[in-house]
């Protein structure tokens, strides 16, 4: 497949390589990226990221990570996980600081899924869900 002048030919290998070591941002359409602000710095933790020069766009750093949010008409439409959190230890611990700010989790009945609390026990994996302001639904996962 020609991917255009002077672009050469790549296959389907190679093209998966091209995005394969480059890094991911969950994007995150809101009503108000100030709404957000106050979510997504202030109850979730996230620094700030650098500052965009787009109107109605805030950039997050989380870890290793970027979470960007968006003003959009669609925002809390998804009826999805927009975004998950990798959590290395503790689950319960996390989902105690988020209670604690007033985070209110989800609770989901699927197949072979059991629920301690606010977690949901898959096995060897833990998961619990919350939605922000708009009512995305956000994600903690971990051991």
């Amino acid at each position: 497949m020609s991917t255009g002048q002077g672009m050469g030919t790549f296959t389907g290998t190679e093209e998966a390589l091209v995005l394969g070591n480059m890094d991911a941002v969950a994007t995150i359409a809101v009503k108000s990226v100030a709404t957000a602000g106050k979510f997504y710095e202030g109850t979730l933790g996230l620094k700030p990221g650098a500052p965009t020069e787009e109107q109605g766009v805030r950039d997050y750093r989380s870890g290793n990570s970027r979470v960007l949010v968006y003003e959009s008409r669609y925002a809390g439409t998804n009826q999805a996980t927009a975004a998950t959190w990798i959590v290395p230890d503790d689950i319960e611990k996390v989902v105690a600081a988020l209670k604690a700010k007033g985070v209110v989790f989800e609770h989901y009945d699927m197949p072979g899924v059991t629920r301690k609390g606010d977690v949901h026990l898959t096995g060897r994996t833990k998961a619990a869900w919350f939605k922000d302001p708009d009512g995305n639904i956000l994600a903690i996962v971990g051991p």
